[in-house]
């Protein structure tokens, strides 16, 4: 077997990550996606000693697991790559890859409760990010997600299972809207052009809806218009804001160089287990509201009865948990570095009334130390990469006796917990939760206990 060599053979094992891992001759092939007993083409992109990595070029057969009818855009567009298995399936699928990576780890002997699956498993999600652009060279404008494995192909994604009518409506009526005033749509290989990206958020529990349009500065065009075709939409929600971003960076990405507020404000509410947060349109929040209330009902059940404790809430974001954790705690210091975040949180907590939660804008282990108060338990919710190594050296020498641990991302979760493990940790349960159904992505809570025959290690 050597480079772009073409072979056909049936996906085996599903890790987690969205890659497959299959058994050709005497080696191990590696595939970005497939599901479990799909057959299919594929070219040799590399190979190494009894492993091979390759890319599909085509699906043969489905998978005798496929047998839901999944949307239009399925196999197509980039988003969810397991709609056609069956929901529970999915649950049993993730649930195995997960356990598997903690026995990858030598990790045993603690209590797993299973996984639970989202309230909602279609039309969950309250924030989409579209992207301006065509599906083929000198096409239409489009208006969506990029397909399947292309960085520069846009597919409007009319029938997307993810979200509700109200984005659909938006999504449509705004590439219908722009193809009439034909004007151009940003293109990362030169950066020429105007229309760059649609960012719409919902407050699920509020029925709330904010209309993001970002382009450059390239145009000079009157948005009036486009805000009153929006205003007309018979939209569920009702339309609370409308704003246009500025967007010159040449990075692919959505940043703002100046932000116009057309209708409205420049924030929507959402709530949260009888909490009110306001979204701004950069803050981050969790895309599936009612899976996030499970979430963090789990984190709040592992958390227990904290009424005469101190607790830190590490990567703290923009306060969401530490709030939830407040009623349940005598005091709650939230610490994130990026401090925009942290006057959201403030803001957030004085929304909510909660006098007994403090949010400080700095570096874990430099803020810890200006801090009157010595943490009874500690909550991480680190971004994916996880915690660095000096980090957890950091998070183990402030002492606490409990530390719930909040991943995004497993694979890097089991590095830190055996890290968390040289400094006295011991894992005491853990709980996988589902906030993003049909895609190869799971959330996963993890409580650790100290172990009080370990010693504080030297910084």
């Amino acid at each position: 077997m050597k480079r772009r060599d073409v072979i056909e053979f049936e996906v085996d094992k599903m890790e987690f990550g969205g890659i497959s891992v299959s058994r050709y001759g005497n080696r191990d092939i590696h595939m970005k996606g497939g599901i479990t007993g799909q057959k299919v083409k594929a070219a040799v992109k590399r190979t190494k000693s009894g492993k091979a990595d390759v890319k599909m070029l085509e699906l043969l057969e489905n998978s005798p697991i496929e047998t839901e009818t999944p949307c239009k855009h399925f196999n197509e567009c980039g988003g969810c790559s397991i709609l056609s298995v069956p929901y529970e399936k999915q649950l049993e699928i993730k649930e195995r890859q997960v356990m598997d990576l903690f026995l990858q780890q030598d990790l045993f002997e603690f209590k797993f409760l299973g996984i639970q699956g989202s309230p909602q498993n279609k039309l969950y999600r309250n924030k989409m990010e579209y992207t301006f652009g065509d599906e083929m060279k000198d096409g239409p404008l489009t208006l969506g997600l990029h397909k399947k494995g292309r960085h520069i192909d846009i597919m409007t994604v009319d029938g997307c299972f993810l979200v509700d009518q109200d984005f659909i409506k938006v999504l449509t009526s705004t590439v219908e809207f722009f193809n009439e005033k034909q004007l151009p749509y940003y293109r990362t290989v030169n950066h020429k052009g105007y229309l760059r990206n649609l960012v719409v958020r919902k407050g699920i529990n509020t029925n709330e809806l904010m209309v993001n349009i970002v382009t450059s500065s390239q145009v000079d065009f009157n948005m009036n218009e486009y805000k009153d075709m929006l205003l007309n939409l018979d939209t569920e929600a009702e339309l609370v804001s409308v704003l246009h971003t500025i967007n010159d960076g040449l990075a692919d990405a959505v940043n703002c160089d100046e932000l116009r507020v057309l209708h409205g404000r420049d924030y929507i509410h959402e709530e949260v287990l009888g909490l009110r947060f306001r979204v701004s349109p950069f803050s981050f929040f969790q895309t599936n509201t009612k899976g996030a209330e499970e979430l963090y009902t789990i984190a709040r059940e592992f958390v227990g009865d904290h009424n005469d404790k101190v607790v830190f809430d590490l990567y703290s974001g923009t306060g969401t948990i530490g709030q939830v954790m407040a009623k349940a705690a005598k005091k709650v210091y939230g610490i994130e570095i990026i401090e925009e975040a942290v006057v959201a949180a403030n803001e957030n907590a004085k929304l909510n009334g909660l006098t007994n939660c403090e949010f400080v804008a700095g570096d874990v282990a430099k803020t810890v130390k200006n801090l009157k108060d010595k943490p009874d338990l500690i909550i991480v919710d680190p971004p994916r990469p996880g915690v660095h190594k000096d980090a957890v050296r950091d998070i183990s020498n402030f002492g606490a006796k409990e530390i719930v641990y909040i991943s995004c991302n497993p694979k890097t979760l089991v590095l830190d917990l055996v890290e968390f493990k040289k400094y006295g940790y011991e894992l005491e349960k853990v709980k996988c939760m589902d906030m993003f159904p049909n895609t190869p992505h799971v959330e996963t809570i993890v409580k650790l206990i100290k172990n009080n025959k370990s010693k504080k290690l030297k910084i």
